[in-house]
């Protein structure tokens, strides 16, 4: 397992067919390639996309020209690793061993024998985070 640090911007969209691909299909065409995208509904019919952009000032001026408004930068941990039975267990239980709670976490398997996971702490704890996880 590797793990290192990735930053992410939140945005938020309404929550109807089509805004998530709008903003993707922005990005594409400005080039801008993405280490993680989710997205999640919030009150008032409203959604909040996270994304993990290679280039946050690319994003950043792509999300202008949309109108949209991005939060400050924020920071997660990214583990990748081989995709066995408890690989993500690795990760996160040194996280909540150092007494740190894991805000969100998202995992996926390849489905070529490796996964991915962002993991999010609060930003008060990320730093503690990083180091128990054994972050770049």
């Amino acid at each position: 397992m590797t793990a290192k640090t990735i930053n992410y911007f939140s945005v938020v969209v309404p929550n109807k067919a089509g805004e998530a691909a709008k903003v993707l299909g922005a990005l594409k065409e400005a080039g801008v390639n993405l280490t993680g995208f989710w997205g999640y509904p919030i009150k008032g019919k409203k959604a909040v996309l996270d994304v993990a952009p290679e280039d946050g000032k690319a994003f950043q001026k792509v999300i202008k020209k949309l109108g949209l408004e991005a939060s400050s930068k924020k920071q997660a941990i990214f583990a990748a690793g081989d995709d066995t039975v408890g690989a993500l267990l690795e990760v996160t239980s040194k996280i909540t061993a150092a007494g740190i709670n894991i805000h969100a976490a998202q995992a996926i398997s390849s489905g070529a024998g490796q996964y991915g996971a962002l993991i999010q702490v609060d930003e008060d704890d990320f730093k503690k985070a990083k180091k128990a996880a054994g972050a770049k």
